[in-house]
């Protein structure tokens, strides 16, 4: 079919998907199951394993992985040749494929790990498996063609994190000019709040000033400043105090903030700013799949809506596991 077939037909299929999903105001279901097994009735057809729990666990997990990035390839699919932007946005998973066989092999695995299967839009070749300079010759990881040493891993992981970042919003601008913006803004938006996350973690969990920080952004050049369209908004908060209430209150993102209470003690919590932010993205993700119906915004919104679907499964999990209260979780994550 030609594309403005396919955008409808695609528009229709993806509707009908996302109203089966568990985000919005069905999300609160999946913390209300009291077992896994009970969990995976909730979110699957199949019959329920007869595994231990902790097998359970992980086969959940994977298992919502899977389906999400199998239904995204197959609504890719309608498309003679779907966008780039939407081709780019499933290849997180490539690349993250690629950190796990790189870490393998580095500590010398004679099995490869388990992947997310992209089917058609794979770049590895991973019948080559283990020599990891064929798997990745003639793609856009021909240089990563060394396995790496310890010491080397957190730097080659996060050149694939720029990489990866850098492709996708090249990717946008590929887009025709009529359905560029809204999906331009979206992404920005996505990316600059990642990096927010990512700088406010190494500066609560690790210590790292700005001067260790600002590298491992993830900019349109190396080293970013405050002007970077991309990671500019991280670098303008490292220079805040953790634990100042009065340093955040006129921040951009000051929604995203756990809770202050006069007198008391407070310090910014990053876990509390990730779960504020992937609300705040999934409700304005909702909001534009149908602002911009035939248009790519549809899959791009869906996409970052199942990814919230995933994550809220990882936790219900998790939860389970830790006997955590799902009314507890459930308040935290709204």
């Amino acid at each position: 079919m030609d594309k403005s077939a396919a955008h409808a037909f695609v528009f229709a299929k993806a509707s009908g998907m996302l109203s089966k999903s568990f985000v919005g105001n069905r999300f609160l279901s999946i913390f209300q199951e009291k077992k896994l097994q009970d969990l995976w009735k909730l979110l699957f057809e199949d019959e329920v394993p007869l595994l231990p729990e902790y097998l359970l666990a992980q086969t959940i997990e994977k298992k919502a992985e899977e389906v999400f990035v199998s239904d995204f390839t197959q609504l890719l699919s309608y498309y003679a040749k779907p966008d780039p932007v939407l081709v780019q946005l499933l290849q997180v998973y490539e690349y993250n494929n690629l950190k796990l066989i790189s870490s393998a092999l580095m500590n010398n695995k004679t099995q490869m790990p388990e992947i997310i299967d992209l089917q058609s839009f794979s770049i590895l070749d991973y019948s080559k498996w283990p020599d990891i300079k064929k798997m990745t010759e003639n793609t856009v990881f021909a240089w990563y063609d060394t396995i790496p040493k310890v010491k080397e891993l957190k730097t080659r992981d996060h050149a694939l994190d720029v990489q990866y970042i850098r492709s996708l919003w090249a990717s946008v601008q590929r887009l025709p000019a009529a359905e560029r913006a809204p999906v331009q803004a979206f992404i920005k938006e996505d990316i600059v709040i990642q990096n927010i996350l990512w700088a406010l973690r190494l500066k609560y969990y690790y210590g790292y000033d700005a001067e260790a920080i600002i590298p491992f952004l993830a900019g349109l050049k190396d080293n970013p400043d405050e002007k970077d369209i991309l990671a500019g908004p991280a670098v303008q908060i490292l220079d805040k105090e953790i634990d100042s209430f009065a340093d955040w209150k006129d921040w951009e993102y000051k929604r995203f903030l756990n809770r202050h209470e006069p007198d008391e003690i407070w310090s910014i919590d990053p876990k509390w700013v990730a779960q504020a932010a992937e609300g705040y993205l999934t409700k304005k993700a909702l909001k534009n799949f149908r602002k911009y119906p035939f248009t790519a915004m549809v899959l791009v919104c869906w996409f970052k809506v199942k990814q919230a679907e995933v994550s809220y499964v990882r936790t219900a999990v998790q939860a389970l596991r830790l006997n955590v209260s799902g009314e507890e979780l459930s308040e935290y994550m709204t």
